[in-house]
C-alpha cells in the first residue's frame, strides 16, 4: 500500500506537471526541443571510464559518502530487519504490478478527468502502464504502539525500476505521447490501519502520508526526445513533482483506502433475534393449476449478509412451516427484518406474492410476539396496489440483548452460522454451496442455462432456466465431509441446453470456474461473484458456507 500510494502520489504530480508543460503553448515546446539538440551537441565526448578502488578502513571521506546508502536497520536501531518481505514481494512482484497499476488507473482516472478541462486537453490515456521488472526494497520498518485502536508502520523504501509509462495526450486535435521511465523513488511513508476492529480483515481504513519530501527521479521522453537532458527543465520538473506529491500527502496530509464501513465495523453484536415463521394463509394463486408454491425469504435490510429462506410448499395457499431462523443484532434502534414470499417455478424466475417489515424497535427485549402481517405489493403506504389482498404472514419474533459478560468481538456477520447436522463426523463438517445467479450469460446458439457443480467425483446440477441471459436459481447442495476440504477445489460450469429436436448444438458451455476451497474453511462463510472463464462477460455468484 505504501509503493502505491507513493507511485499515485507521483503519477498525480507527474499529470499537474505535464497539464503545466501543455499552458505554455506549441512555440515554448519548439523553443525547448531546439535548445535540447543545441546541448547535446556541445556535451563534451571525451568520457573517462568510472574507477572502482577498494576500500579501507582509514578513508573516512569514503565511508561518509557510503553512510546514506546503508540500510536504516543498521544506523537506527528502530528499524527493524525485513528480509523476509523483500523476499516476499519479490517473488509476487509480477501479480503486484499488474494489481498495482490497474489500482492507480482506476484512482487517476475521475482525477485526470476533472483536471484535464482547465488545461484545454481533450483527454489522456495510458497506452501502457508497467512498474518492470525490478521490485522496490525495503531497507527496514519502524512499528508503533498506541493506546488508540491502530497499527502505524514506517517502512523505507527505496525504488530503482523500469517502469514503462506512456500517456497519450489529445489537445487542439493534435496527439502527443510521453513515456516515463528509469523511475527511481526514495521515500518513507507512514501506514496507519485503523481503527482495528474484529472483523476480518481486522481494520477498516488504511491512511498513508509521507514524513518528507521523497526523492523522485525518472527519465521522460516528449515524442522520442529526452526532456529531462534540457538544461533547467529537469530541476523545474523534479522540484514541482515533489512539491505536488507533498501537498496532498505530506503528514499530517493522508491518502485514505477504505476497506469496510467504519461505522458498521465497529458495532458490536448486542443480542440474537429469533424468527420462527409459523405459516402464511390465503396466499395468491400463481400457477395455471389454481395453486402455488410458496417458500419465505428472510433478511436484515440494508446489511450485506446472506439472506435465508424456508423450504417450498407444494401446491398450497395454506402452508405452514414452523421453521426458526436466528439474526446478529448491532443495532435494534434502526435495523429492519424484511420477509418476501414467493412462489417457485421450475422454468424462469420465481415471482413474488408479496412482502413486509418488521422495525426491530418495536420488540420489547425477551418478550416473545407473535406477529400477523398482511402482505404488500410494495413498502410505499400510497400505492393503490397495495389494496388488493395478497394473504397474511404469521411469525414469532424474540430479541434476546447480550448480557455484558456475554457480548460478542468477533461473531459472523452474516448472522448466526448454522451448526453441522448431528451425525457429521469428527474433524469434519457440511459443505454448503448456494448458487445464487449469473449475470450476461450469452450462448451462440441459444441460452437455457443450468449450473453444473462438480465435488470429489460427485455431480449435482441446478434447475434448467430457458432463453435467461440473468438468470436466478438460489439452490442449495450439501456435501458432508470427513476433514476439511483445505485441499479441493470445486468445479463450476454453467451449461445451456435445447429440448429442440434435430439441433445440430443441442448442448453448450457458457463458461467455467475452479474455486479453491481453502477460504471457506478458514473464514467459514464466503459469497462472490466469480468471472467465468471461455465467456465474454458472463459471472456467476456462489455463496460457499463451512459447518462444523
Amino acid at each position: 500500500m505504501g509503493l502505491l500510494s507513493t507511485v499515485f502520489g507521483i503519477l498525480c504530480g507527474f499529470l499537474n506537471s505535464i497539464f503545466s508543460l501543455f499552458a505554455f503553448g506549441i512555440g515554448t515546446s519548439v523553443g525547448l526541443v531546439i535548445g535540447y539538440y543545441a546541448f547535446i551537441n556541445a556535451l563534451p565526448t571525451d568520457v573517462e571510464d568510472v574507477k572502482v578502488c577498494p576500500l579501507v578502513e582509514d578513508d573516512l571521506e569514503t565511508l561518509q559518502r557510503l553512510i546514506p546508502e546503508i540500510p536504516l536497520w543498521v544506523k537506527n536501531p528502530d528499524f527493524d530487519r525485513v528480509d523476509w518481505l523483500n523476499k516476499f514481494i519479490e517473488n509476487m512482484w509480477p501479480y503486484l504490478d499488474r494489481a498495482i497499476c490497474a489500482t492507480a488507473k482506476n484512482i487517476a482516472k475521475p482525477i485526470i478527468d476533472e483536471q484535464t478541462p482547465q488545461y484545454k486537453i481533450q483527454s489522456v490515456e495510458f497506452e501502457t502502464f508497467t512498474l518492470g521488472t525490478i521490485p522496490p526494497t525495503f531497507q527496514g520498518m519502524k512499528v508503533y504502539t498506541t493506546d488508540d485502536k491502530e497499527l502505524i508502520m514506517e517502512p523505507s523504501i527505496k525504488w530503482a525500476g523500469n517502469p514503462n509509462i506512456i500517456i497519450a495526450v489529445t489537445a487542439y486535435g493534435l496527439k502527443a505521447t510521453i513515456q516515463v521511465l528509469d523511475l527511481q523513488v526514495f521515500g518513507i511513508p507512514r501506514i496507519t490501519l485503523k481503527p482495528l476492529v474484529g472483523i476480518f480483515p481486522c481494520f477498516a481504513s488504511i491512511f498513508v502520508s509521507l514524513m518528507n519530501k521523497p526523492h523522485v527521479d525518472f527519465g521522460l521522453k516528449l515524442l522520442g526526445v529526452d526532456l529531462m537532458a534540457i538544461p533547467g527543465l529537469y530541476r523545474f520538473v523534479q522540484e514541482l513533482i515533489k512539491d505536488q506529491v507533498a501537498n496532498m500527502y505530506l503528514w499530517p496530509q493522508a491518502l485514505e483506502v477504505q476497506i469496510m464501513d467504519p461505522e458498521q465495523a465497529l458495532k458490536r453484536p448486542l443480542g440474537i433475534l429469533d424468527v420462527t415463521v409459523v405459516r402464511a394463509v390465503k396466499l395468491q394463486r400463481k400457477d395455471l393449476l389454481g395453486k402455488s408454491d410458496p417458500y419465505v425469504k428472510l433478511n436484515l435490510r440494508e446489511e450485506k449478509v446472506a439472506f435465508k429462506k424456508t423450504t417450498v410448499k407444494r401446491s398450497n395457499l395454506n402452508p405452514e412451516w414452523n421453521e426458526e431462523f436466528s439474526f446478529v443484532i448491532k443495532d435494534p434502534a434502526t435495523q429492519v427484518l424484511e420477509l418476501r414470499v414467493y412462489d417457485w417455478d421450475q422454468v424462469g424466475t420465481h415471482e413474488e406474492m408479496g412482502l413486509n417489515v418488521v422495525p426491530l424497535k418495536d420488540l420489547t427485549p425477551d418478550e416473545p410476539k407473535v406477529l400477523t402481517l398482511v402482505l404488500l405489493k410494495t413498502l410505499n403506504p400510497n400505492d393503490p396496489q397495495n389494496d388488493k389482498p395478497r394473504g397474511q404472514l404469521v411469525i414469532e419474533l424474540v430479541y434476546k440483548p447480550f448480557k455484558e459478560d456475554e457480548m460478542l468481538d468477533d461473531i459472523d456477520d452474516s448472522g448466526m452460522m448454522e451448526k453441522a447436522p448431528e451425525g457429521t463426523p469428527a474433524g469434519g463438517g457440511l459443505l454448503v454451496i448456494i448458487v445464487h445467479e449469473a449475470q450476461d450469460l450469452e450462448g451462440k446458439y441459444h441460452t437455457n442455462p443450468h449450473v453444473r457443480l462438480l465435488f470429489k467425483g460427485e455431480e449435482r446440477k441446478t434447475k434448467r432456466i430457458k432463453k435467461n441471459r440473468d438468470p436466478r436459481w438460489d439452490e442449495e447442495f450439501q456435501f458432508r465431509l470427513e476433514e476439511p476440504p483445505t485441499n479441493d477445489r470445486l468445479h463450476v460450469e454453467v451449461y445451456s441446453t435445447s429440448s429442440r429436436i434435430g439441433l445440430l448444438h443441442s448442448k453448450e458451455s457458457l463458461g467455467h470456474v475452479s474455486i479453491n476451497l481453502v477460504d471457506v474453511v478458514h473464514n467459514r462463510r464466503v459469497n462472490e461473484k466469480y468471472q467465468l472463464i471461455d465467456s465474454r462477460n458472463g459471472r456467476v455468484q456462489i455463496e460457499l458456507q463451512w459447518r462444523t
